[in-house]
């Protein structure tokens, strides 16, 4: 039959649509009516849910309070030991034996100084390079490197110490700084290339593809879209891992040369002697080390923020 052939409806002949027809269960007509048992159903359970949220938030403060507990403590327990073997001179006077007075740290600080800073020339670099490179390729080298990575952030730093003292020390014949720094290296970089791989995750894949479709090079685009786009993570982590290479003892026993020429070390050697006087110099020494820590870690927090609040 054709569309002419079909008789035409006459006028006021419409067609009630059913409830359930064409509007569907899910219609408006359907929701209308449903809403009523809907009301009803939240406020039945409204205690019960407002009930649930205060017991999340009380859990939460709770959680928070015990995990601040044990900073706290350290902190005042630290500071009553330390603040009384503060002092100007306590910062430029070198380690004296017990019984001396006027001794300082002055030379565990320096030395301290001079193997962090050796262990971020040695660190950073290569945990950026693998970062961009784990960023980049996939397949079974990388996924080797990302497991190799993972698998040296849970070796134990005396280890690494011993490591170091075998590739270093014993073919050199003699203990140094750099032996030390090494040392440290090795403990940062599975950490810095964790880090700065997540944060260049960060950073979206098309960002990667538009420019080197558009012809830059490779160089160029990591340098320009990939590293900046992903600084504020690539600070914090960078940061935190020079946090913990501060703060580690384990490597610098098999490394350095005496304990006078690393904040850690001193503080290990003091802090076991049976000397009032140098077990105050060790708690000083743990003052200042704790401070220096948590001003690194507090930067790197404020730092990250500043950058992630500029790129928006």
């Amino acid at each position: 039959m054709n569309r002419a052939d079909t008789p035409a409806r006459p006028p006021g002949d419409d067609v009630e649509l059913d409830d359930d027809s064409e509007a569907g269960p899910w219609g408006w007509q359907a929701g209308e009516r449903r809403r009523p048992i809907i009301q009803a159903a939240s406020r039945r359970t409204l205690g019960r849910r407002r009930m649930a949220g205060r017991l999340g938030r009380a859990l939460c403060v709770l959680c928070t309070v015990i995990g601040l507990v044990p900073l706290v403590a350290l902190l005042y327990y630290a500071a009553a030991r330390g603040i009384p073997g503060l002092s100007v001179d306590f910062f430029f006077h070198p380690p004296v034996p017990s019984g001396i007075p006027g001794g300082g740290t002055s030379t565990a600080i320096s030395g301290s100084a001079e193997i962090v800073g050796l262990a971020i020339v040695m660190a950073i670099p290569v945990g950026l390079l693998a970062s961009l490179f784990l960023y980049e390729k996939r397949g079974r080298l990388a996924g080797a490197v990302r497991f190799g990575a993972d698998l040296l952030t849970g070796v134990p730093s005396i280890v690494i110490g011993i490591f170091a003292y075998a590739v270093l020390v014993r073919p050199l014949h003699h203990f140094s700084n750099v032996a030390a720094s090494f040392g440290l290296a090795v403990l940062m970089l599975p950490i810095m290339i964790r880090a700065n791989e997540e944060a260049m995750r960060t950073v979206a894949v098309d960002l990667w593809e538009a420019g080197v479709a558009l012809g830059a090079p490779r160089s160029r685009v990591a340098r320009s879209v990939v590293l900046r786009g992903s600084l504020p993570g690539l600070v914090t982590g960078n940061l935190l891992a020079i946090s913990r290479g501060v703060g580690e003892t384990a490597p610098l026993l098999f490394t350095v040369a005496a304990p006078t020429f690393a904040m850690t070390l001193l503080i290990y050697t003091d802090g076991t002697q049976p000397y009032p006087d140098l077990q105050q110099t060790a708690w000083s020494t743990a003052l200042v080390l704790l401070l220096f820590v948590l001003i690194v870690s507090g930067v790197a927090r404020m730092v990250a923020w500043r950058l992630t609040r500029r790129a928006r």
